[in-house]
């Protein structure tokens, strides 16, 4: 299982810390998987296929299967569907129609201009603090106090 979590993390582009800090363990936790001092739990096996909902649970668990549940970032095998070609099955078999490339430009939000205005801005000026006692503490536990 420790190289299938290198695996998630290298598809992913994390670090073992940012892994760590995306499934909210102590970054310790990965490192000893990583190192193949400890298994991983349940608790982390829980956080990576919660946090990581496109995780097949049981290529995680025994290695088998695809990693990617279907229909989440997996490459196409030969004769499957992909991205670009959803519609069908074989290339070859698209419609030959040329479609009219379509341009897509975009306008600049019309939000009115507005001048900026100069305000005089009031300070609010609180009165002066006073002093109304002072205490001074002894080494020997004792204390007094002065009011002016």
């Amino acid at each position: 299982m420790k190289e299938r979590i290198k695996h998630i993390m290298d598809q992913a582009s994390l670090t073992p810390a940012k892994f760590a800090d995306k499934l909210q363990i102590n970054r310790a936790i990965i490192s000893h998987i990583l190192n193949g001092r400890n298994n991983p739990s349940l608790d982390v096996v829980t956080r990576i296929l919660s946090e990581m909902n496109y995780i097949n649970p049981e290529w995680l668990l025994s290695g088998e299967g695809n990693m990617y549940k279907p229909g989440f970032g997996r490459e196409p095998s030969s004769g499957e569907l992909d991205l670009f070609h959803r519609d069908s099955v074989n290339p070859e078999e698209q419609s030959t129609e040329e479609k009219k490339p379509t341009e897509n430009t975009l306008n600049p939000p019309d939000y009115p201009s507005q001048l900026s205005d100069t305000k005089n801005v009031d300070l609010k000026y609180l009165p002066p603090k006073e002093i109304t006692q002072i205490i001074i503490y002894y080494t020997d536990n004792t204390f007094e106090v002065f009011r002016p």
